[in-house]
């Protein structure tokens, strides 16, 4: 039976939660993604350095616990709140979504560094080599040969990545951010009614077939123009 009280008292403090999980999925994903294309290109450049230097960047952010990075620049900021307050930064550092924010971008953006690269791996190596026999900037033909091929190939693994990171933001309500699931928690404490929680795992679980079936027209839409070329 549906308690319907419960949606009037807590409802509307679950709809701004839930912008509060859209803005830090969709935030960190954005904003991962202006990192990781030229990420992308200096894993699969020929200079060592930069490559061994970005490969240890997405080892350890994809090799540790989310959590445990969360709780590294959320606590750990504070042990360097002297220096961060001296370059006036402290006041972003101390806000809890601002940490998850960042955590979640250096998250993401590891994961898509990786995805980007094995896509642009992909690409055949013959028109890269013609790309630079013709005098073409690097930029110029990442931007006209490279990424549109890779775009393709990513399209599926990005999409994974966004549902993902849906998912992980619920992370955020550890540090006291009022995402969904920590204004279903508050609800479920003041009124022990376990169907809080339930509406909150229904809300994931539409916004994630949203994404899949909005993914899935961008795959099609892709497949025709393909073809059509």
């Amino acid at each position: 039976m549906i308690h319907w009280q419960l949606f009037e008292r807590f409802g509307p403090r679950m709809a701004d939660g839930f912008v509060v999980t859209l803005e830090l999925a969709l935030g960190s994903v954005a904003l991962a993604l202006l990192l990781s294309l030229p990420a992308s290109l200096g894993r699969v450049s020929a200079s060592k350095p930069v490559s061994a230097a970005l490969f240890a960047y997405t080892y350890i952010f994809r090799g540790t616990p989310l959590l445990a990075q969360l709780f590294l620049i959320y606590y750990g900021s504070a042990q360097f709140q002297a220096a961060l307050a001296a370059a006036g930064l402290w006041w972003l550092f101390r806000d809890p979504f601002f940490c998850s924010l960042l955590t979640f971008t250096l998250n993401t953006a590891a994961y898509q560094t990786e995805i980007f690269a094995g896509a642009i791996r992909a690409v055949p190596l013959g028109q890269i080599e013609a790309a630079r026999a013709a005098a073409m900037p690097p930029m110029l033909a990442a931007r006209r040969i490279i990424f549109p091929q890779a775009a393709a190939v990513a399209l599926r693994p990005f999409g994974n990545e966004l549902i993902l990171m849906v998912k992980a933001s619920a992370l955020a309500s550890v540090v006291t951010v009022y995402d969904l699931l920590a204004t279903a928690k508050m609800a479920f404490q003041r009124t022990y009614d376990f169907q809080a929680y339930i509406a909150a795992a229904i809300v994931y679980v539409l916004t994630v077939e949203i994404i899949r079936r909005l993914w899935n027209a961008l795959d099609k839409k892709l497949i025709r123009h393909k073809i059509a070329c």
